[in-house]
């Protein structure tokens, strides 16, 4: 699609996840493509790339399935950790209660939400919550808080400390709640330098995380970490029954693998932030105001309106929201497959 204005090809910010895969995992799949193989993850690349991942993690006894896309995974680890009358907590932007289509609640499990503030909730919020819940003379009659969850980086880009983790831990182990982060994007946070929380920290911290393949050089699938196995018992027939089992699961296993070969997961995060650096320290010396401080692969500006639309039609972006009448946040987002040109035409037209 040609720009009117420029007269090059239209570019296109406003995801992670809009190119295929990276070379390597594309190499990879073509290499292996006539490999007969068992199906629905018990083949050898798949018991690999499991291995590489546990390793990672520094886990010895925990346990990774291979789901086939984020909303999928969600679904399915929450479904496992909740019974019937038990809800999940959630920041009010988290992915679980805004773009996933109700997902939760279609299987029976309400999204108890909290105030974020740049995506995040904080230790405290969650304690007054528990507070406030266990206060209630009638709440045997609610919906029984067992779950919180979080993402690292948030919708907004933006990261929990290493030390906020712990804390949400703790309060978890005083209230009997499991502790779940969504890892969408967590190639991104492990290569941002104001990160200190690793693959072994959230092993530690967390009852069932997943590391982010779709939106982190991908084809599609996610892994999900499973610290105690003896937590999630019969999860692939779980799995099974929310549709997010592949029967060519060599597919999964052999991008994941390619993901943890010579650190290429870190490698695809550290160039998306990168080039994503570039691009804020381009629009603070333009004066160009950023909406949230995301120090990871998403970027939110703030422009005047007919700005917004002038940008609109030479370069895609997303636009995230409109807090005045006179101004909108549009969202930037970098990947693996950004190209420093773009970047600088990006750049030009803003």
């Amino acid at each position: 699609m040609q720009s009117k204005e420029c007269g090059e090809k239209r570019l296109y910010f406003n995801s992670d996840y809009l190119a295929g895969c990276h070379e390597r995992i594309l190499q990879s799949l073509i290499e292996t493509n006539l490999i007969k193989a068992p199906g629905y993850g018990t083949d050898e690349f798949t018991l690999a790339a499991k291995k590489k991942i546990l390793n990672a993690c520094e886990l010895e006894e925990g346990d990774v399935y291979f789901l086939v896309g984020g909303t999928q995974t969600n679904d399915t680890v929450i479904s496992t950790f909740l019974r019937s009358y038990e809800g999940v907590i959630s920041a009010d932007t988290g992915h679980i209660a805004t773009h996933e289509a109700g997902i939760i609640e279609v299987h029976g499990h309400k999204v108890l939400t909290i105030p974020h503030k740049e995506g995040k909730i904080y230790p405290a919020q969650i304690r007054e919550y528990m507070v406030h819940f266990h206060a209630d003379g009638n709440n045997a009659h609610m919906v029984q808080p067992r779950l919180v969850y979080l993402s690292q980086p948030t919708e907004f880009g933006t990261l929990y400390s290493l030390q906020e983790l712990k804390d949400i831990r703790e309060i978890c182990n005083a209230y009997s709640l499991s502790l779940y982060v969504d890892g969408a994007r967590l190639a991104y946070a492990l290569a941002c330098p104001e990160n200190d929380v690793r693959l072994p920290d959230l092993a530690k911290l967390c009852d069932a995380f997943y590391i982010g393949g779709t939106k982190c050089g991908a084809l599609f699938g996610e892994a999900v970490v499973i610290p105690e196995k003896r937590n999630f018992p019969f999860f692939p027939t779980t799995i099974k029954q929310h549709g997010a089992l592949l029967a060519k699961g060599k597919a999964l296993g052999v991008q994941f693998d390619a993901l943890f070969t010579d650190n290429l997961y870190l490698q695809i995060g550290k160039h998306a932030i990168e080039l994503a650096d570039k691009i804020r320290s381009a629009l603070r010396k333009k004066g160009i105001p950023l909406a949230v401080s995301s120090p990871t692969n998403q970027i939110f500006i703030l422009l005047k309106k007919d700005e917004a639309e002038r940008i609109g039609k030479a370069v895609e972006l997303t636009h995230w929201d409109d807090p005045d009448d006179e101004h909108s946040i549009l969202r930037i987002c970098t990947s693996w497959s950004t190209e420093e040109e773009d970047v600088e035409k990006l750049l030009a037209i803003l």
